[in-house]
């Protein structure tokens, strides 16, 4: 397959190093530009990265940055050239993007992981092996917008291992109700003030903003229908209790769902195995070999054990048991990683799907 060119916009955050660093080799991909705020345009990436009082580098993906990429020359967001790029990869905050994505949509596909435009009629939310379909609206968003390219955004990092579990279930069962308590790793909320390290340590914050609203949103929008118009929202109640634990990295849920129809523990781990069957006929590069991976020991999943599974890519979920509470209820705890599958490496995944299916 002929490569893609790409770029990454917000180059310097969390997000962003986590699309540098994924894109280090891509066989399908090949990392153009680079562009981030004022501060670090017209550095070099390996000096917008470094901390000019301290010399500190400030690289919080795996590895070391990747070293093809340090002499890339960062350019400031708004004036970023797209003339000779195919892909804008956006990793910048929601009132960033709201000014920016839609001038690079213009000509030229953007795949963000922003809230912007999330909850656009037609701009729909694309997760692997939940709503792929949802891609055929594509051409109504051009249509609608007058734009040669479109802006499809990533889910948010909390509903992502929540919808990739729940749609298996709601395909062979039906859900009609889900109650979920999240434990979210604080990377979830960036390098930004909001969640200091004094807050975190021996602690839990009970409540992060917007996330809960945000969970009922995208849940019901993911396991939604498409259709010409744009999408029909799934007519299942979502309740969710979000919280900030002192983990790094990786968002672990405990999820009680009320199914339409009986199904055993036994049912449902088989229905969680075999997730993902489909799109993983496609040979795309970052999905794991298990959308879900099944844990039998009750003591599983863990953010230090699992979190990296698939290469960040699989969710994890154990402790499957019946559900008191619901009739046809059953319950589970899982793990997702959320800078990867719930961010860059998710939205690179989407991207290779759209190239298989010569949408890209």
């Amino acid at each position: 397959m002929k490569k893609k060119r790409v770029a990454v916009l917000g180059a310097t955050g969390i997000a962003g190093q986590q699309f540098v660093a994924a894109l280090a080799n891509h066989p399908w991909l090949e990392l153009r530009r680079l562009a981030a705020s004022e501060r670090s345009a017209g550095k070099r990436y390996g000096d917008a990265l470094r901390d000019a009082s301290s010399g500190q580098v400030r690289w919080w993906a795996d590895g070391e940055p990747p070293a093809q990429f340090l002499d890339i020359v960062v350019e400031d967001g708004p004036a970023l050239n797209v003339s000779d790029v195919d892909i804008v990869f956006s990793a910048v905050e929601a009132d960033v993007a709201r000014i920016l994505e839609p001038k690079y949509a213009a000509t030229t596909a953007v795949l963000s992981t922003a809230s912007a435009f999330r909850y656009e009629d037609d701009i729909p939310l694309l997760l692997p092996g939940v709503n792929m379909d949802h891609a055929s609206l594509v051409k109504l968003q051009q249509k609608n917008r007058g734009w040669k390219g479109f802006i499809l955004p990533q889910p948010n990092c909390t509903v992502t291992g929540l919808a990739i579990t729940l749609r298996p279930l709601h395909d062979r069962f039906g859900v009609k109700r889900v109650s979920m308590v999240s434990m979210q790793g604080i990377s979830g909320a960036g390098r930004s003030p909001g969640v200091a390290a004094l807050d975190s340590i021996d602690n839990i914050i009970p409540y992060i903003p917007k996330e809960e609203d945000k969970v009922r949103r995208e849940a019901r929008k993911l396991l939604g229908k498409a259709h010409a118009r744009g999408i029909t929202d799934a007519d299942i109640e979502v309740s969710s209790t979000c919280t900030r634990a002192a983990v790094l990295e990786g968002h672990t849920e405990v999820v009680s769902v009320e199914l339409a129809k009986p199904a055993t523990v036994a049912q449902v781990a088989e229905t969680f195995r075999k997730a993902g069957a489909k799109i993983a006929k496609l040979g795309l590069p970052s999905m794991p070999a298990e959308l879900i991976k099944v844990h039998d020991d009750p003591f599983r999943p863990q953010p230090r054990l699992d979190r990296d599974a698939g290469g960040g890519m699989t969710t994890s979920v154990g402790r499957i048991r019946e559900e008191p509470l619901y009739k046809n209820g059953v319950k589970y705890i899982l793990l997702s990683h959320n800078t990867k599958m719930g961010a860059a490496k998710g939205t690179i995944l989407v991207a290779e799907y759209l190239m298989q299916q010569k949408i890209l």
